[in-house]
């Protein structure tokens, strides 16, 4: 006998003019898609809205009023929310307002029919990203504008990434520009100011103070026998001594002074506003400051410890410029120096 063919299997029966079941197109891989949330109250309509968009490859959640729709959103917000105007209870327009107000990014796109039209321009005006006209005359207008939607999604997203960047370069720009400045400005080994700008910034004070009949004073210091000790523990302890000086000067320096390394074991200081009484107050202080200061290998020096010596110059009573100023402290500094050094010389 002729065996019978096997029985087909049965195919569900789709109704005209529905959209088909998502199990017949299956998102694309690698396609962009949305995590979109569909609010309305009535049941199939929901129910094919979602069926739509998960056929073009959306994550869809579906809320039937308001008030749900609001739990799922606080639980995790969508980037889109597609809602209907007139539902029970909170309508979409008060929907609009609550998520504009928790994630202003959020596009939210509004159902509405003929008869309300005019609510749609009110919610358009209030933020809403689209709208779209109940009944459909073609499903597919739904996924068109959650495409649009994504598009605009997208874009604000590239954006926010290029400022983001944008201001990161700007601050890495910033931060070397700020490097070149300090590299021209600083001393590498010391952190301190460098010699030309103390210069420069004396040229400026000198001019302001005759401008404005102020005074000010230099202190020029120098480390005492600094080359005994070199000599005695090699460069890198006398680098390191030098560090550890500039650390004391600037702890006692006051935030308008300009504190410099003029040059080897030589510093300065300018103190605006300053006279002779308070400049050999404030050279004194740096004096002990150092003197009692214990640093490594202070016992070998010919004083028994680290010093220092200065000498100070007052404007304008030393002198009205400042290549004078800067000789009359150097020469108080040396007769510290031929005094015995560890003293303020004027």
């Amino acid at each position: 006998m002729t065996p019978e063919p096997a029985p087909r299997e049965s195919q569900p029966r789709r109704v005209p003019g529905s959209a088909p079941a998502a199990a017949d197109a299956p998102a694309q891989p690698g396609r962009s898609s949305l995590r979109i949330l569909v609010v309305d109250d009535e049941t199939t309509l929901r129910s094919v809205i979602g069926q739509v968009l998960r056929m073009a490859g959306h994550e869809v959640v579906t809320a039937a009023s308001a008030e749900e729709a609001l739990e799922h959103f606080r639980a995790a917000p969508f980037p889109l929310v597609i809602t209907d105007i007139v539902m029970g209870g909170r309508s979409g327009l008060e929907l609009l307002r609550e998520l504009r107000r928790s994630v202003p990014e959020t596009l939210v796109v509004i159902m509405t029919s003929h008869g309300t039209l005019e609510t749609a321009a009110t919610a358009l005006r209030e933020g809403a990203y689209d709208f779209l006209l109940k009944p459909f005359d073609d499903l597919f207008m739904i996924e068109a504008v959650a495409q649009r939607a994504m598009d605009r999604i997208l874009l604000e997203n590239r954006n926010r990434l290029l400022a983001q960047q944008l201001q990161t370069y700007a601050r890495e720009l910033e931060r070397r520009n700020q490097e070149l400045k300090d590299s021209a400005e600083r001393d590498a080994l010391t952190g301190l100011f460098n010699r030309r700008y103390f210069l420069r910034a004396l040229e400026v004070e000198t001019a302001r103070s005759t401008r404005h009949g102020h005074r000010f004073s230099l202190i020029l210091l120098d480390v005492d026998h600094f080359k005994h000790y070199n000599d005695t523990h090699g460069h890198p302890a006398g680098d390191e001594l030098l560090r550890r000086l500039s650390a004391v000067l600037g702890s006692v320096q006051r935030e308008e002074t300009v504190c410099a390394r003029y040059g080897g074991e030589e510093f300065v200081m300018l103190l605006p506003e300053t006279g002779r009484d308070g400049v050999r107050v404030h050279a004194e202080r740096l004096r002990r400051a150092v003197e009692e200061l214990p640093l490594p290998g202070s016992e070998t020096q010919p004083l028994g410890r680290i010093t220092i010596s200065l000498g100070v110059a007052c404007f304008p009573e030393d002198g009205s410029d400042a290549e004078t100023l800067v000789r009359v402290a150097d020469e108080a500094l040396y007769r510290a120096k031929g005094a015995g050094r560890n003293q303020v010389a004027a």
